[in-house]
């Protein structure tokens, strides 16, 4: 028998899980962080933005009403910081499964998962 894997395969790939399929943990990790990173941006945007803006622009910080802070700066702040956090948080996600790209560009072998 030859040590060359066959044609399209690799010996890279992660093996799988002895005890569960490591892509569909890694897929739902993936997803609960899309949506509670979405959660935010919605509470932000939409309902400090638009929907409770007449009680937030009651209070005022810097001679400025905190609804129109959310409005204007908040939320594109808060998206700018999100986007800050997804990647953070998905590359050590990707750590942790040993899907995570070498600093040639490569993907690492995984491990266990």
């Amino acid at each position: 028998m030859s040590d060359r894997a066959p044609e399209g395969e690799s010996h890279d790939a992660p093996p799988p899980a002895p005890h569960g399929d490591w892509r569909r943990r890694y897929w739902r990790k993936n997803i609960r962080l899309v949506l509670i990173l979405l959660a935010v941006w919605f509470s932000v945007s939409f309902l400090a933005g638009i929907v409770f803006i007449e009680p937030l622009n009651a209070v005022v910080i810097g001679g400025f009403p905190l609804g129109l802070w959310f409005a204007q700066q908040g939320s594109i702040i808060t998206f700018v910081v999100l986007i800050l956090i997804y990647a953070l948080s998905m590359d050590r996600l990707d750590k942790e499964f040993g899907v995570f790209e070498t600093p040639d560009n490569t993907t690492a072998a995984g491990g266990d998962h």
